[in-house]
């Protein structure tokens, strides 16, 4: 649905850009994400045609983004960081007017714009003006512009920006609820969200791809080798945890003992073993001859922030200090650049 070739985008002498390739099958919720200033914005600016490319190429639905940019425009929705809003229409008004803009009329239009007032929450504030609304209403309505002509791929930057909790929770379902019909690539600095919304992640760092791949293989190749948390039962006062440390960290296999958590009747531990060493059955064993109770024994992922700070290294710790990305300025009504 979406293919990406050493696309570039050049600003003077900045590079903001430079030579990506990946793709996104059709149906996938993918999360982009980088530290800031790592040219996130600028690629989904690129591949929504709001920007052209220095080299490079970028299809959508099959149409080329510079060449074909007008099929590409009709098979995309967009919501910006700062929402394309109108403050001076109402609700009802403003989504109108964007439906028409992209192609719908009539019967078609109202029924867009109902099923969109629904879908997004904002009925009860669909008479209202968009300069009345709050910050989570107008993301809501930014929301809905995005996707009332039902478009094959859907670009999100930081959607749930300015939401509460229950909020985001909903937008959260309603993005994964799109997955199937559309395509959606999601950007955002929350990264329990992309683990809980998404099934593959592509991470930029300084213009360039650093990595492409599932969640689940991102934490498998990050980690490198096997690490499980196991819950051990001991009876209070019967011996120090210390003990049951050192009795694990001499097991075959085992790199590192650390005890993660202490409670009434025992204690959390993480267990890393050696690469390529598969140390669950000894270490069941183990904690079973030694007389203690084994609670719990599961496999320890790495989050996906860890990820994202050991592939981005000590530019994320940084990145608040790094000057936005180049270009025209973001506040420009997606409207106008995708209609």
């Amino acid at each position: 649905m979406i293919t990406v070739t050493d696309l570039t985008k050049k600003y003077a002498r900045t590079t903001a850009v430079d030579h990506i390739s990946f793709s996104v099958s059709k149906g996938d919720i993918v999360g982009f994400l980088g530290p800031n200033g790592a040219g996130k914005t600028t690629t989904m600016r690129m591949l929504t045609c709001f920007l052209p490319p220095t080299e490079g190429k970028a299809t959508v639905a099959g149409f080329d983004v510079f060449e074909q940019s007008m099929e590409v425009r009709r098979r995309i929705g967009y919501l910006p960081e700062s929402p394309p809003l109108y403050l001076e229409m109402e609700t009802i008004e403003y989504l109108r007017f964007v439906g028409r803009l992209k192609g719908l009329s009539g019967a078609d239009l109202e029924k867009r714009v109902a099923y969109v007032l629904d879908r997004c929450a904002i009925a009860d504030v669909k008479t209202r003006l968009l300069s009345k609304l709050s910050k989570g209403y107008r993301q809501r309505v930014g929301l809905a512009q995005a996707i009332i002509h039902n478009p094959d791929v859907l670009i999100l930057d930081e959607p749930t920006a300015g939401l509460d909790p229950k909020q985001i929770n909903e937008t959260r379902d309603l993005i994964k609820s799109l997955a199937g019909d559309h395509t959606i690539i999601l950007s955002t600095h929350i990264l329990p969200e992309v683990e809980q919304t998404c099934e593959s992640v592509i991470i930029i760092n300084k213009g360039k791809l650093v990595a492409t791949d599932s969640v689940h293989n991102l934490q498998a190749r990050a980690r490198g080798a096997e690490s499980v948390l196991v819950n051990v039962g001991v009876r209070s006062g019967e011996f120090p945890l210390s003990i049951v440390r050192d009795r694990l960290q001499r097991i075959s296999g085992v790199s590192g003992t650390t005890l993660k958590e202490e409670f009434p009747g025992g204690a959390l531990f993480e267990i890393e073993s050696s690469r390529g060493q598969l140390v669950r059955g000894d270490l069941a064993r183990a904690i079973v001859e030694a007389g203690w109770d084994l609670n719990e024994l599961r496999p320890s992922a790495m989050s996906l922030e860890e990820i994202f700070l050991q592939l981005t290294g000590s530019d994320a710790a940084a990145s608040s200090n790094t000057p936005p990305e180049p270009g025209p300025p973001a506040d420009a009504p997606a409207s106008e650049a995708n209609a």
